[in-house]
């Protein structure tokens, strides 16, 4: 869509072909349907946002910077706001409003708009890219196509990887790709007795033996099968390409706050309050309600044991698994659960300022389709904003 707009406002006759029955599905529903368009960093930290290819970005994000991508949303009638983590929202938090904006910019420089048109091939005509030809067989001749597919995360959003099939029996190399910014799966029982239980201001950190791959401060969430939550989505950006071939260990600080021994103080004024109490009841003040009886049950304490038989090492032994509490990563969740898809169009074959493709001319990569991945926080659509600025004036 926006790159439509960009095309358009060159004076070129832009036609857009959806498969769906409206334009933007996928924006539609992230940011939990808010939409988190981009984000107003610094630009230092907009290229460190970038897991995969940043170097790659350089003239597509000073060329359309995540200034201009928020002054092209107000100025197309989406008064914006910005939220903790420089996250930038419509101020309705409405992500349909941001494609209404959208397509008005396309309406005003006369885009034309197919749905229900799914293409099944590029056409190629003394090898240059000349059309398209959709699946009901039709073909569509012109001067440029551009590949605006996406990855394959929400499939129901028609995102089924058709763009790397395309490339790939155009001679281009796709890099393999995995599911980005997803839910990590975790071996012990006990987070499923966790489920639904969200955590605020706690500290993770994933190692791969005794090699530290990530640390970081937030907030997550545990679900029936593992874990997920801001934390451990960006989590798995970092650590997703060892995750799918092997299993990482999770240590999960429950009081970042305290160094281990204000924790024992505090623990120890808890079992001074309540020394007649049986553990079980001392250390409701901890933890949330659901966490306590899994943290009782991880102790090695007895439930029911007076606090004041709570001997030195059961204490200290206790303050350190709530300072690190371990887990098993399995794996990552699947594609349907995944925000992005990581791997993609090799970017060594393409034009880093236009985005057209080296290995034939008049074809264009944008956005997810290319091997590029950011963190969450409005990163991934800047690229695709980003891109598509580069591509609508490259043509």
């Amino acid at each position: 869509m926006m790159a439509s707009v960009f095309a358009g406002r060159n004076g070129h006759e832009v036609h857009l072909f959806e498969k769906n029955e409206k334009t933007g599905k996928k924006l539609y529903i992230t940011g939990k349907g808010r939409c988190n368009l981009t984000n107003a960093c610094e630009m230092d930290t907009l290229f460190e946002s970038v897991c995969t290819n940043g170097k790659f970005l350089y003239s597509a994000f000073y060329g359309f910077t995540n200034e201009d991508a928020m002054d092209f949303f107000e100025k197309a009638g989406v008064p914006l706001k910005v939220e903790r983590g420089n996250r930038v929202f419509p101020r309705s938090d409405r992500s349909a409003d941001v494609l209404d904006g959208l397509r008005r910019q396309m309406k005003q420089v006369g885009v034309q708009v197919h749905l229900h048109a799914e293409a099944a091939d590029i056409i190629i005509e003394e090898g240059h890219a000349a059309g398209i030809c959709l699946s009901d067989g039709k073909q569509i001749t012109g001067d440029a196509v551009i590949i605006a597919t996406g990855g394959l995360s929400y499939r129901s959003t028609g995102s089924t990887g058709d763009g790397y099939r395309f490339a790939e029996k155009l001679g281009h190399k796709v890099t393999p790709c995995q599911p980005a910014l997803v839910p990590l799966n975790i071996r012990e029982p006990f987070v499923k007795e966790l489920q639904g239980l969200s955590l605020k201001n706690v500290e993770i950190c994933i190692r791969n033996g005794k090699k530290e791959l990530y640390r970081e401060f937030g907030e997550m969430l545990f679900t029936h099968f593992g874990v997920s939550g801001p934390l451990i989505l960006t989590a798995s950006s970092h650590v997703g390409k060892l995750a799918a071939r092997q299993e990482l260990t999770l240590v999960l600080d429950l009081k970042p706050a305290l160094t281990m021994e204000q924790l024992d103080q505090r623990i120890l004024r808890d079992f001074e309050e309540h020394k007649n109490k049986a553990f079980k009841n001392a250390v409701t003040g901890l933890f949330p309600a659901k966490l306590v009886p899994v943290m009782i049950s991880l102790s090695g304490i007895s439930p029911d044991k007076k606090i004041h038989e709570i001997s030195r090492e059961e204490r200290q032994h206790f303050a350190s698994l709530i300072k690190h509490l371990e887990m098993t990563v399995t794996g990552l969740r699947g594609f349907e659960e995944a925000i992005i898809t990581r791997g993609g169009v090799s970017v060594k074959e393409i034009n880093p300022s236009t985005m057209e493709s080296k290995l034939v001319p008049g074809l264009y990569f944008i956005g997810e389709v290319l091997d590029l991945d950011a963190v969450t926080g409005g990163f991934n659509l800047q690229i695709a904003w980003s891109t598509a600025y580069a591509a609508g004036n490259g043509v």
